[in-house]
């Protein structure tokens, strides 16, 4: 799970450098929330989340790991596509009620992995899953 997370990370790294490098060239920076986003929400938070999955193992095999995965994946593309067209002017109401509906699942998907954190990931997996290697 943990390397699923990772490889969505990258592409929201990828997403959030190209409105960036966008912003920059042309000097608009209407989108700089979902520059901001695609960055922080998406490319850090998953990141994280991914290092957290891959250093716990009963986290990452949890069925929460799962459905934080998929209401992230859901979530935050609604979201940032929502507020791309808003940043543009297009903001009906149908918009902003689907942006809403993209931070609430994608939320929600943050709220299952802290369950997943507090139920699952333990201070004794730390030195438990630790091999060190001294020789040189």
């Amino acid at each position: 799970m943990g390397v699923r997370f990772l490889k969505m990370a990258v592409v929201y790294i990828l997403i959030g450098i190209c409105i960036g490098i966008y912003m920059g060239t042309t000097l608009n920076f209407a989108l700089t929330s979902v520059h901001a986003h695609a960055n922080l929400f998406g490319w850090a938070t998953l990141a994280l989340c991914g290092f957290t999955y891959l250093r716990f193992p009963k986290a990452a095999e949890s069925p929460l790991a799962k459905w934080h995965f998929w209401l992230q994946g859901i979530g935050l593309p609604i979201m940032l596509i929502t507020l791309t067209l808003m940043a543009h002017g297009y903001a009906p109401d149908w918009i902003t009620t689907l942006k809403r509906i993209g931070e609430a699942v994608a939320g929600t998907g943050i709220l299952i992995f802290a369950v997943n954190v507090f139920t699952n990931v333990k201070a004794m997996d730390i030195h438990n899953n630790h091999t060190h290697d001294v020789s040189m």
